[in-house]
């Protein structure tokens, strides 16, 4: 796994692809953080990053599938991934070498947004007046949140050997449990199965973690998260190869 991770890593950062990547997330978190009214912090009047973390995923939905595309439909496509599972490295090892390669470079993406905190805080009246704890449980929701794209974009990148299809599947399937399991849970004919779907749904343990208070409840379900697909992705490799 060790192995795995360390080429990915080398292979992110060695070509453009990381630094576009970032580049554009900051582009368009900043613009909408700073610039646009509709959004801007400046406009609320107050130090509050409830924008940021509310706007955030969106972005990360189309981010992260864009990472994690070519990370096995490529290997497929080119032959590599039938060679790498000749050598001593089981397909847990791939795919987990993967996971935390993706995981790694959506983490460090964020690493300087935590600028956009240090503003706030200095820009607050009086200086240090924001909601401290709700903004680092939101960044841990954040990262939490992020793992779980990454598990579903390496599961959609295991699909199909076509790096567009494993985009739009990893964005599909992102949104779904993002925002989509919400929204079904509205639909009043669905009696009391909505309560489930909306507690299930990624953005409800999402808000929950920016409380401030940390509940394992939502930990331990987004990490299981991540875990359920990267085992289906485990499980498809074997019949992929």
């Amino acid at each position: 796994m060790l192995a795995i991770f360390r080429k990915e890593v080398n292979q992110f950062f060695s070509s453009p692809i990381a630094y576009i990547i970032m580049a554009v997330f900051l582009t368009v978190t900043g613009l909408l953080l700073w610039v646009f009214p509709d959004t801007s912090l400046l406009e609320n009047g107050y130090a509050d990053m409830g924008t940021f973390f509310n706007l955030t995923p969106y972005v990360m939905l189309f981010l992260v599938p864009a990472i994690t595309m070519r990370s096995i439909a490529d290997e497929v496509r080119s032959g590599t991934l039938e060679w790498l599972l000749t050598k001593p490295v089981s397909r847990w090892g791939v795919v987990g070498g993967k996971f935390l390669a993706s995981w790694l470079l959506v983490f460090v993406t964020l690493l300087p947004t935590l600028l956009y905190y240090i503003s706030l805080y200095q820009l607050g009246s009086p200086i240090g007046n924001i909601d401290s704890a709700g903004v680092f449980g939101s960044y841990i929701g954040l990262v939490l949140l992020a793992g779980v794209f990454v598990a579903i974009g390496l599961w959609a990148s295991s699909l199909n050997e076509n790096q567009v299809v494993a985009f739009v599947l990893g964005v599909f399937f992102s949104f779904l449990l993002y925002s989509g399991l919400s929204a079904l849970a509205g639909l009043s004919i669905l009696g009391s199965l909505s309560f489930y779907l909306a507690y299930f749904a990624l953005d409800e343990q999402y808000r929950a973690l920016g409380r401030g208070l940390i509940d394992s409840r939502n930990v331990v379900y987004l990490i299981s998260l991540m875990a359920f697909f990267l085992l289906i992705t485990v499980n498809r490799l074997k019949t992929t190869v």
